[in-house]
């Protein structure tokens, strides 16, 4: 008890902090606009430019050409409520403390989220699409100027001709209602967070895309990944074979042609997702806004489509926790157009590195760091070469878990396990991370040292969880 409150103590102060010195570093230069768009359940490889050229996703491919692509970009949390959290206020879920079946998101870290000190500085911020975060009452108001929160069901969503348009495409309207308010007088910020490619897990369909591509992908046939082999899945622990991503595993993936099925539905919703992307690129174009907006986009986690017997996400392997990562900046020197970073960003690291641009010092209460050395083409010294992973959420077939990824392992250990599983993998030389070496005695060492970083992660960014 004494913990938690010497913690919001310490973000209040903080807050109060960062609302005063809500001032920019280079006054005389004008703010870039920022467009940021976040997705629902996108992995890392669902783009076409990251090899698979079958996947049609011009538009997210020409903002790789024209911006930077992180090839190592994660989630420290793997589920949309948390993780949406933790991209406004740039914390951890166990600093921010939200995810399903908490309390609201507290104020004090609604002050110190992207939006609100945008805001504060100026600008008009604005947010349309799924929200997925439960705030006290006002505070989508202190953060943002223009709020439509969008839900329900993908199709029959009226525009406004009267004709009903599907989910994707609605809120791509509603973001192009946005611009038309703005003005060249003053900066904005705004985020449009599309629910697809997400299943609509009560509808047996699964996977609901517009008309328009419902001929996309017919005749291509995706193979199922090799750690969808029933061998693998029956030498798992039992805790995990009847888990929620096996019972989800069930309502997309068991059957072969029902897997065909539901990949070509996930990509359909990804193509249609980048179509409005082409569209509100359009817009800024014909507004003569493209050249002032820096575009980022990104996804709350990524997906499992099989892989080890599994569906959806939750968990420390890397289908769950990669996800894209692409910033435009138009303002940048046309050699950093097509660049790809290597270095490790996270979703934390999206709410320091928006207030950077836009000329603002981050709160200290913000455990991301800004990307903007990394945009440029920098190596700072000291970035990070690991983080802390935990999932929190309480379910029943959900089991809760931390871990550490470096730059070659994933230690990941099970806590409400007695006594506690932990696994190891080598994701360099194992990258589908079929080898456990948990139990290698020649890694002991390195076991324990992954570990003690576990332990301190938890420690330092985990300090409601902490035992």
């Amino acid at each position: 008890m004494l913990r938690r409150l010497a913690v919001l103590i310490a973000l209040a102060l903080a807050a109060f902090a960062a609302a005063c010195a809500v001032t920019t570093e280079a006054p005389a230069k004008k703010r870039p606009n920022l467009l940021v768009v976040v997705t629902d359940d996108q992995r890392w490889d669902s783009l076409g430019c990251v090899g698979d050229a079958r996947l049609r996703t011009p538009n997210l491919d020409a903002l790789a050409a024209d911006g930077v692509r992180f090839d190592n970009a994660f989630v420290t949390t793997a589920i949309c409520a948390a993780s949406r959290a933790s991209i406004l206020t740039g914390q951890y879920e166990g600093t921010h403390g939200f995810t399903f079946g908490t309390p609201p998101l507290a104020d004090a870290h609604v002050a110190i989220s992207y939006p609100t000190l945008l805001k504060d500085a100026g600008y008009r911020t604005g947010f349309v699409g799924k929200f997925g975060i439960t705030t006290a009452k006002g505070a989508p108001a202190r953060m943002f100027d223009v709020f439509e929160p969008i839900g329900g069901p993908p199709a029959g969503k009226l525009g406004p001709d009267g004709a009903l348009r599907h989910r994707c495409d609605h809120t791509a309207d509603r973001a192009l209602a946005f611009l038309d308010g703005c003005s060249e007088d003053q900066p904005w910020c705004l985020s449009v967070s599309f629910h697809e490619p997400h299943a609509a897990d009560g509808d047996p369909r699964q996977y609901v895309w517009p008309s328009a591509f419902d001929q996309l992908y017919e005749d291509v046939v995706f193979a199922p990944p090799a750690t969808m082999d029933p061998a693998f899945f029956q030498a798992l622990p039992e805790f995990l074979r009847t888990s929620e991503s096996r019972v989800r595993f069930g309502w997309r993936f068991d059957e072969p042609a029902k897997y065909q099925r539901m990949v070509r539905g996930y990509h359909r919703l990804i193509a249609a997702v980048d179509a409005n992307v082409g569209r509100l690129r359009d817009a800024l174009r014909q507004r003569g806004m493209a050249d002032d907006t820096v575009i980022v986009f990104t996804s709350d986690n990524g997906y499992f489509l099989g892989e080890r017997g599994f569906a959806d996400k939750w968990y420390a392997y890397e289908p769950s926790i990669r996800v894209p990562l692409l910033v435009v900046d138009p303002r940048a020197p046309r050699s950093r157009r097509g660049a790809r970073c290597a270095a490790m960003a996270l979703n934390v690291d999206l709410a320091p590195t928006l207030l950077a641009l836009a000329g603002l010092v981050a709160s200290p209460a913000q455990q991301g760091a800004s990307l903007l050395p990394l945009l440029a083409g920098e190596q700072p010294t000291g970035w990070r070469r690991s983080f802390f992973y935990e999932h929190r959420f309480v379910h029943a077939r959900i089991p809760r878990s931390e871990g550490l990824r470096t730059e070659r392992f994933t230690y990941l250990r099970w806590i409400d396990r007695a006594p506690v599983v932990e696994e190891l993998y080598d994701h360099v030389a194992d990258f589908d991370q079929t080898r456990d070496l948990a139990g290698d005695p020649g890694l002991a060492a390195t076991l324990a040292d992954l570990r003690a970083q576990c332990d301190r992660g938890r420690a330092a960014y985990a300090p409601q969880a902490s035992r």
